[in-house]
């Protein structure tokens, strides 16, 4: 299943290569107004869903409502996976029924530079106690994971209110307390040519959303330390002010619907905090990371890990801000969701 919005510049050399794996492929356009959709139209292959309005990373769920296969493999418009890998993902989720999903290896551009989140995904300390192989997960990459669309729509799928920035993280918290299992399979390999042309538009929603995932999962003790953290290490410009303004907007429903997590859980989450926590800027910085010149990763000798989750970092470095909008149906969006402007 691909989400696309306003890729229709390089979007026919990503089709070539999934459509040459002969499997059927969903395409969510995300109300492209660059002239995507007309090129979509030159695929009959494709089973294509065009949106009325722009929902952000929850128009991944019209395509997993529509997918008729038991996996779904989510790829974003600017990567591909690899023929072989799909099928060692499946196999995976064949054998072990409580495994909701698989995250790829993630090569960066043409010369397939591993991925600073694979990196630290291939290091995670959580130790698996089901003999699923595989290093274990408690978060994933959206355009890099293959679905078990069951424990998906369990769960909702993705929450609009959080639109784009780290909104697998909220979906990945509600997987693990149903019990579902995540993995890190280094031999699923996704390709990745991302676009970093509007990063730091992203970068509120990504503090807002952290923030917010914070207080509806964590327990108490861990999500004050975890706000703490975020605050402190984030760098303090008008980013910091936004995301923290459009946080406390929605913190009202956020409270409202509240579901901490067991202390096994959180435990498991704290001690992939503290290697962040390790690694927090001075509490004074005022500059945010910027992209290389080569727009395909970080600088060299920049740390792995920043303020905000492992996928708010993907999703700001893969993603482009999308326009304001409404959900299909016509219905208004809550209006704690901000938008990043064009």
């Amino acid at each position: 299943m691909l989400l696309t919005y306003n890729c229709g510049h390089r979007i026919a050399g990503i089709l070539d290569r999934l459509t040459a794996q002969d499997v059927p492929i969903i395409v969510v356009d995300d109300r492209s107004t660059d002239g995507t959709p007309q090129v979509l139209a030159d695929w009959e292959s494709l089973d294509v869903i065009s949106l009325s309005s722009n929902i952000g990373a929850a128009a991944r769920n019209l395509g997993v409502l529509r997918a008729r296969t038991p996996y779904v493999a989510m790829c974003d418009d600017d990567g591909w996976y690899e023929a072989e890998g799909l099928f060692r993902a499946a196999d995976a989720l064949d054998r072990f029924p409580h495994l909701a999903l698989v995250n790829a290896r993630i090569v960066v551009g043409e010369e397939e530079r591993l991925d600073p989140i694979s990196a630290e995904m291939a290091s995670s300390p959580l130790q698996a106690r089901d003999g699923i192989p595989g290093q274990v997960l408690l978060g994933f990459m959206a355009g890099a994971v293959v679905m078990r669309r069951s424990a998906y729509l369990e769960v909702g799928g993705y929450d609009p209110r959080f639109f784009i920035g780290g909104e697998e993280e909220t979906l990945s918290f509600k997987l693990a307390k149903q019990g579902w299992q995540m993995r890190y399979l280094e031999d699923v390999v996704v390709h990745h040519l991302p676009s970093v042309a509007n990063v730091s538009k992203l970068r509120p929603y990504g503090l807002r959303n952290t923030l917010w995932n914070a207080w509806l999962h964590r327990r108490s003790r861990s999500a004050l330390r975890w706000t703490v953290f975020c605050l402190a290490d984030r760098p303090k410009n008008l980013n910091w002010v936004r995301g923290v303004r459009m946080a406390l907007r929605g913190l009202p429903w956020v409270l409202r619907e509240r579901q901490p997590m067991d202390a096994e859980l959180d435990d498991e989450l704290q001690l992939l905090d503290r290697r962040r926590y390790a690694e927090r800027r001075p509490l004074f910085t005022r500059r945010d990371w910027e992209p290389p010149a080569n727009n395909a990763g970080r600088p060299a000798g920049s740390r792995q890990s920043g303020p905000d989750s492992v996928a708010v970092f993907a999703a700001a470095l893969r993603s482009e801000p999308r326009a304001r909008a409404k959900v299909p149906d016509g219905s208004a969006l809550p209006k704690a969701v901000d938008r990043p402007d064009r």
